[in-house]
């Protein structure tokens, strides 16, 4: 037996002694980061401190893994007693967080349909991913045996997977994908034990349901899909999960109304999925704006008072405080400089529209593009510095309709939609005040997608469009250090510590590179042998 063999399976004793409790998932991150967003309430902020604002220059690259047959990796690692566990389409990795040696590998030759895959989630001592085509499927944690495989949704209708599962107690919420042609969205949850489903909660009302009078004929097919994983409040028992766009997404003629729950923030009890509450940013969206985008939960002072809320960086170009526990619209500022589609939100956060922005046969400029004034890319909020730190973009698009009559599953939006230009700002907002601390331009052609992380050691990560990872001072934006990745990163980066030591991972385009502090060698002192 090699060295590397003994060290493995050491590594395998350590974690099949030590369970996923719930108890670690309320806990949020420390020395493992055991779920997407870092903590339930989607901070994605980590007490480490080892990495400091002094010392981050001196960061180097610690281990790479190349991804098999990866093009475009969308995964957030999520790391449990030094092992780290990512995601490529129908696929798990798991590595040492230490070396990045691979210990084991899943690939389910059998799904159909690939993507992408925004990451993986833990829970007692299983893995849980979902495939292209809907299968919830647990692994054993340390061997990457199946536990079970157990479809949730039919690919025949639309509908696949791409987000990242949520466990929480006993269960694990899972979201649909597809809805840019044209399908019936749903968050489910699912049995952590066996798979089986517990609840679901549909996105679209079928014909005759309250808010069904705010769609046309083709809201069977009406979209609002829910790709982008959610977060959650114990003390309330509720879950924030969000919504995607209209269908079909250019041809607003054929579902005129405000097309209820395309665009918003549900609020779903746990134990039921039953909706407490819904708020639609966007309604009767006409520029493919999904609300995917991450829901933070936070508590502050509002007008005197402490409140539970929610903020929400919208794609339509606003920036949203609700009261968490009765989706009461508190306020609304820009996000971004360029919008040109509304003057603003009126006392109930609606939007106060501008005539002429919808498509058009000749098309129409509109600010922001269809990519949104941010997106699905990882925010951070920071409790020491009281900042959310998020990406976003400055960019305006072209929107036109088509005369095509829709056809679902087609993968036919009713238009199209292009942009140009554009340029990617990472902002520092204070959520008390909505207004901007400080803000950090990233250089390249405006089409990243990675998100951010921050630390008690007061370092914010992220990355550019030109592959660079970044470390920035959280406090003022300066920047402290990068490096060059090589290709697009198309992820959000976590933290970890392991083996006492703290590490940075992120995956690119294709692998998964992991940064640590540079340690100076040790010399070791020749002995001379006297011939």
């Amino acid at each position: 037996m090699n060295r590397a063999t003994t060290t493995l399976l050491a590594l395998f004793a350590i974690t099949a002694s030590a369970q996923v409790r719930y108890e670690d998932l309320l806990k949020g991150p420390g020395a493992d980061w055991t779920t997407y967003a870092g903590n339930y309430q989607g901070w994605r902020f980590s007490p480490l401190d080892q990495i400091t604002a002094a010392n981050a220059k001196t960061l180097v690259p610690k281990w790479v893994y190349h991804v098999p047959n990866a093009r475009g990796l969308r995964s957030s690692p999520v790391v449990h007693k030094g092992v780290l566990y990512i995601t490529n389409a129908n696929s798990v990795y798991a590595l040492d967080g230490r070396t990045g040696r691979e210990v084991w590998r899943y690939i389910d030759t059998r799904a159909k349909g690939g993507g992408v895959n925004r990451g993986a989630a833990l829970f007692a001592n299983r893995v849980y991913f979902t495939t292209g085509d809907n299968y919830l499927t647990a692994l054993d944690r340390e061997t990457g045996a199946v536990v079970f495989s157990k479809q949730f949704a039919d690919p025949s209708k639309g509908i696949s997977s791409t987000s990242a599962p949520l466990v929480v107690k006993d269960k694990v919420i899972v979201g649909s994908a597809g809805g840019d042609s044209g399908m019936r969205g749903f968050v489910a949850a699912l049995s952590a034990e066996t798979g089986e489903e517990v609840w679901r909660t549909y996105t679209i009302p079928a014909k005759g349901e309250k808010g069904s009078e705010t769609w046309g004929e083709l809201i069977e097919w009406g979209g609002g899909a829910t790709w982008l994983s959610g977060t959650y409040d114990p003390e309330l028992d509720t879950l924030y999960w969000t919504t995607g766009n209209p269908w079909p997404d250019f041809a607003p003629g054929t579902r005129k109304g405000d097309n209820l729950y395309s665009c918003s923030l549900l609020a779903l009890d746990l134990k039921t999925g039953k909706m407490k509450w819904y708020f639609q940013f966007t309604p009767h969206d006409t520029h493919d704006w999904d609300a995917q985008s991450w829901p933070v939960l936070i508590d502050l002072e509002w007008r005197g008072q402490p409140r539970k809320a929610v903020l929400h960086a919208n794609r339509n170009g606003f920036f949203y405080l609700l009261d968490r526990v009765t989706g009461e619209f508190l306020r609304g500022t820009p996000l971004i400089d360029k919008l040109t589609w509304a003057t603003g939100l009126d006392d109930k956060g609606r939007p106060v529209l501008i005539p002429g922005k919808d498509p058009t046969p000749e098309g129409n400029w509109v600010c922001p593009s269809v990519k949104g004034a941010t997106n699905w890319m990882g925010q951070s909020y920071h409790p020491g510095t009281g900042l959310l730190y998020v990406l976003t973009l400055e960019q305006c698009g072209f929107f036109s309709t088509s005369a095509q009559t829709p056809q679902p599953m087609k993968n036919f939006s009713g238009g199209g939609a292009t942009e140009e230009g554009g340029q990617v700002i990472l902002r520092a907002i204070d959520p008390k005040t909505g207004k901007r601390a400080w803000e950090y331009p990233m250089t390249g052609a405006g089409r990243m997608w990675t998100g951010t992380v921050s630390t008690r050691g007061g370092v914010l990560f992220s990355g550019d469009d030109d592959g660079h990872m970044l470390a920035l001072d959280a406090k003022t934006g300066q920047h402290l250090w990068h490096f060059n990745m090589g290709e697009l990163l198309t992820a959000s980066p976590i933290t970890y510590e392991a083996g006492g030591k703290q590490y940075v991972a992120i995956a690119s385009a294709s692998a998964v590179f992991a940064f640590g502090l540079y340690e100076p060698a040790v010399s070791v002192p020749v002995k001379k042998v006297t011939p």
